[in-house]
C-alpha cells in the first residue's frame, strides 16, 4: 500500500508554483537552505573521504520544487529528485533547465525506487508521512550499503507547537495555516530507534535553530527542540531488499 497521505500532497500541490519564490509559502525553507547545503555536504565529504561531490550519488526524497537538488548538482553531485506531487516535479525540472542543470526527477514515491544510491537525503517530509517506520525502512532499502541516509524534521515539544506551528503559521505567517501537524512530529529519540531497526548507526543529531534578530537559522549541538537533523550510515554488510 502507498505510504502517501492525499491531503497533505493536495495541501503542498496548491502552492507546487511558488517553490522558487522566497517570500512565498516556502519561505522557512529558504531560510534553512544555506545551513542545510553546508550541513549535508560537510558530512557527506567526511563520511566518503572525498574531497569533492564528484560522481556521488545522491537521491532527495521529497524534493519538492528542487531547492536541495540544485546545489547539490552545482557541486558536482548526480542527483535525483523524488516527489509525489507531478506539479512540483514540473516546477523542478523547468528551473534547472533555466539554470542548466542535469537533474534527474521523477514523480513517484520512495517504495517505488528500484535504484541505490550513495546518499539518501529526506528532508522536512518525515513529518508529513503516515507510517514514518515504513519511511524509514524505505530510504534504507534504496541506500547503498556503507553509504548514508540524512533526515531532517521537527521535534515533538511544547517549543515546537509554539514556533513551528503557533508563530510559523499564524503569526509570522511563513507557512500556510493547517502545513503541520504537532502530533505528527517525530521526536530524535523515535527516529533513532526506527534508524537502528534498520541496521542504521546514528552518527549525530544537530538542531537548527532561528536566529529572530540575524533573521537566519544556524546549527546548534544541544538545542533539537524545534528542527534537527539525524545523520545515519548504512551498515557495508547490509543486504537488505
Amino acid at each position: 500500500m502507498s505510504n502517501l497521505d492525499a491531503k497533505e500532497l493536495e495541501h503542498f500541490a496548491r502552492d507546487s508554483s511558488h517553490w522558487w519564490d522566497e517570500n512565498g509559502p516556502f519561505k522557512p525553507l529558504h531560510k534553512l537552505n544555506p545551513v542545510r547545503i553546508e550541513f549535508i555536504r560537510d558530512h557527506i565529504l567526511n563520511h566518503f573521504k572525498a574531497s569533492d561531490l564528484e560522481k556521488l550519488s545522491v537521491i532527495d526524497v521529497g524534493c519538492g520544487g528542487g531547492l536541495v537538488c540544485e546545489p547539490l548538482a552545482r557541486q558536482g553531485a548526480i542527483v535525483t529528485g523524488l516527489d509525489a506531487d507531478e506539479n512540483a516535479i514540473a516546477v523542478a525540472k523547468e528551473h534547472a533547465a533555466g539554470q542548466g542543470l542535469e537533474i534527474s526527477y521523477e514523480c513517484a514515491l520512495v517504495e517505488e525506487v528500484k535504484q541505490k544510491y550513495d546518499v539518501v537525503l529526506a528532508l522536512e517530509i518525515i513529518e508529513h508521512i503516515p507510517d514514518v517506520g515504513a519511511f524509514v525502512k524505505s530510504c534504507f532499502d534504496i541506500c547503498k550499503p556503507g553509504g548514508l541516509v540524512i533526515f531532517s524534521t521537527l521535534n515533538r515539544t511544547a517549543k515546537s507547537y509554539a514556533l513551528g506551528i503557533v508563530a510559523a503559521e499564524y503569526i509570522l505567517r511563513w507557512v500556510p495555516q493547517g502545513t503541520h501537524h504537532w502530533k505528527q512530529f517525530v521526536k530524535p529519540s523515535e527516529l533513532a530507534r526506527l534508524v537502528r531497526k534498520q541496521d542504521g548507526e546514528v552518527r549525530e543529531i544537530r538542531g537548527m535553530r532561528y536566529n529572530p534578530l540575524a533573521d537566519k537559522f544556524a546549527l546548534d549541538a544541544r538545542d533539537v527542540d524545534v528542527n534537527y537533523f539525524l545523520v545515519a550510515g548504512k551498515d557495508t554488510s547490509a543486504s537488505r531488499k
